[in-house]
C-alpha cells in the first residue's frame, strides 16, 4: 500500500518510549510531521533526528507536531532520545504495521542483501487529515530545513 499527498492519512496509535500512547486524530487540528526511520542510533537516522532536533523550535512557532517512528522497541528509542536530547516523541511500531500502511516497509537491500525494514520517509499531515506532502526520497542532512521551509510555504 502506498498513499499519495492529497489522500487521507492512514490513522494510528503507536506507544512512545515511556508507553504513552499516541493516535493521529489526538492531532486534529494541527499540522504533523510523521517521519519513518529505519533503525535508531545509525548516522543517517542520527542526523535525521538532530536535524528535527534542531530545527525543533521553529516546528513548534509553526505549531507543527513532529513524531518519528522506527520498528525498535521502547528501550532503544529512550537511549535514543537521552543520548541525542530528543524533545520530541518516538512511537514504537513493532511489527512495521503503521509504516505498511504509510508505503514505507518493505523489502530493502543493505550491503547486498536484502530484508524487510522501514524506507526513510516523512509525510506533513494537514491539520484535516489529509496529506499535504509527502517525501519518498529524503536526505538525512538537510531533510528536517526543507520540510520547514515546505511548511512555510503550505501556512502562506
Amino acid at each position: 500500500m502506498t498513499v499519495d499527498a492529497g489522500d487521507r492519512a492512514p490513522d494510528f496509535s503507536l506507544p512512545d518510549a515511556t508507553g504513552k500512547v499516541f493516535n493521529l486524530a489526538d492531532f486534529q487540528g494541527q499540522r504533523v510531521v510523521l517521519y519513518f526511520y529505519p533503525r535508531d542510533n545509525t548516522p543517517g537516522c542520527t542526523k535525521e533526528a538532530c536535524g528535527f532536533r534542531d530545527a525543533y523550535p521553529d516546528y513548534q512557532g509553526q505549531n507543527v507536531v513532529v513524531l518519528g517512528v522506527s520498528t525498535d522497541d521502547a528501550k532503544s528509542h529512550q537511549k535514543f532520545i537521552d543520548k541525542h536530547d530528543l524533545p520530541f516523541p518516538l512511537l514504537v511500531d513493532a511489527g512495521g504495521e503503521v509504516a505498511s500502511r504509510y508505503g514505507s516497509y518493505g523489502p530493502k537491500k543493505f550491503m547486498g542483501k536484502e530484508y524487510i525494514g522501514i524506507s526513510r520517509s516523512t509525510f506533513i499531515i494537514g491539520p484535516d487529515g489529509v496529506l499535504e506532502k509527502v517525501y519518498r526520497k529524503v536526505k538525512s542532512e538537510t531533510h528536517a530545513a526543507q520540510v520547514l521551509e515546505d511548511l512555510a510555504a503550505l501556512s502562506a
